[in-house]
């Protein structure tokens, strides 16, 4: 099994090119469903505050890589040549999937501010309703768990800031890479 993890900032383009893999009978994991299960566990609303303080302490109390550590045994359990992780948030996540997939590939989606912060304001979801402000606060916590070293460390490149039609062009590309890849 290949292992492809997705980094980005939030609102780069991370959950298009899961829905692209899913199209292509992809199968993908997505870090932030573990979150989401856990605000809901606690009988919490859905919002960028719970999100971010859930995830916050999972990290403080079972250390940074503990999502991904959780998000192992769900990608063991798959039977597909290739899966996709979305949603890594820092470099000791990265870590655990190159300890657990040999040839695990991470791939990194840029795009700048401005289309990240169009792209909340439209996506509709309970924890987007973020400013300006409040992205860059986003950015700032994320960045804080090691999300800038996961950036640099990773294998491949795409550049969201064009159309959905070239990133979907870019996206089907680097898929068929990776596949090919031994």
């Amino acid at each position: 099994m290949k292992v492809v993890g997705i980094v980005g900032l939030p609102a780069s383009g991370k959950g298009e090119f899961s829905r692209i893999a899913l199209s292509l009978g992809i199968p993908v994991i997505v870090m932030g469903d573990v979150i989401r299960k856990a605000v809901q566990d606690s009988g919490r609303p859905l919002t960028d505050k719970n999100l971010g303080e859930t995830a916050g302490r999972l990290r403080a109390e079972h250390g940074m890589d503990a999502i991904a550590r959780l998000c192992v045994p769900e990608i063991r359990g798959l039977e597909a040549p290739l899966v996709i992780v979305d949603g890594i948030r820092g470099d000791s996540e990265v870590q655990v999937f190159r300890d657990n997939f040999p040839g695990f590939v991470l791939v990194r989606i840029d795009a700048p501010f401005g289309k990240r912060a169009s792209r909340i304001a439209g996506r509709g979801r309970p924890d987007d309703n973020l400013d300006e402000v409040a992205l860059k606060a986003r950015d700032e916590r994320e960045q804080a768990w090691g999300l800038g070293k996961a950036l640099l460390g990773a294998d491949y490149r795409i550049d969201n800031d064009s159309s959905l039609e070239s990133f979907i062009k870019q996206v089907m590309a680097l898929l068929e890479k990776v596949k090919g890849l031994p």
